[in-house]
Formats: C-alpha cells, sequence, structure tokens
C-alpha cells in the first residue's frame, strides 16, 4: 500500500505524514481497541481522491470517547501520544467509537 501511495504521493512531508497517520492508528486499533488478542482484526480502508486521502481504521474493541485536551504532555507516559499525533498531522480527524478517520489534503 505505501508502494502505491508513494507513487501518487510526491511531496515527501505529505507522504511522511501519511505513513506517520497509517502507524499510529493500527497500532492503536491493535493495542488499545483490541487489547494485543490476534483473534481480532484491525480494518484498514484508504481512499484516495484528487486533492484528499482518506484513512478510516476500525478494530474490534468497544471504542472510546476520544479528547485531546485531556492529554497532558508534561505526563511524560509511555503512551497515549499515538491519536494526538495522527490528530495533529490530519486536516480532519474523527472519532466514532471504535471507527477513526483521518483525512488529509494534498
Amino acid at each position: 500500500m505505501l508502494n502505491e501511495l508513494s507513487r501518487i504521493i510526491s511531496d515527501e512531508t505529505v507522504m511522511f505524514d501519511v505513513k506517520l497517520i497509517l502507524n499510529e492508528l493500527v497500532t492503536n486499533g491493535a493495542i488499545h481497541g483490541n487489547d494485543y488478542d490476534r483473534n481480532k482484526c484491525v480494518k484498514l480502508h484508504l481512499e484516495v481522491m484528487e486533492k484528499v486521502i482518506k484513512i478510516e481504521v476500525s478494530d474490534e474493541g468497544e471504542g472510546f470517547i476520544f479528547d485531546c485536551n485531556k492529554y497532558n504532555p508534561l505526563d511524560l507516559k509511555c503512551s497515549g501520544r499515538g491519536l494526538i499525533i495522527a490528530n495533529g498531522l490530519s486536516d480532519e480527524f474523527y472519532v466514532n467509537k471504535n471507527k477513526i478517520i483521518a483525512i488529509k489534503y494534498l
């Protein structure tokens, strides 16, 4: 998938952002959503339009309420930054229970 995207996205900065968003969302789904359960799936749907990339990731977890204002960067925790990073790199970011949609403009 990344090879195909690199043919479409010529801007290296945008490509880096998309890779990082994908990594954080899929990892978050496997670790937090599915609680490391190898029998559960993380689904990825990627849609590339003329000037937009839509990344949709869902897991088999119960879902959660995302509030980036509750994140405290001074806590220095080992986890908890992934969605903050993905949100910051996305132009639009939506969480609906166990499904996240990140939109990046090209």
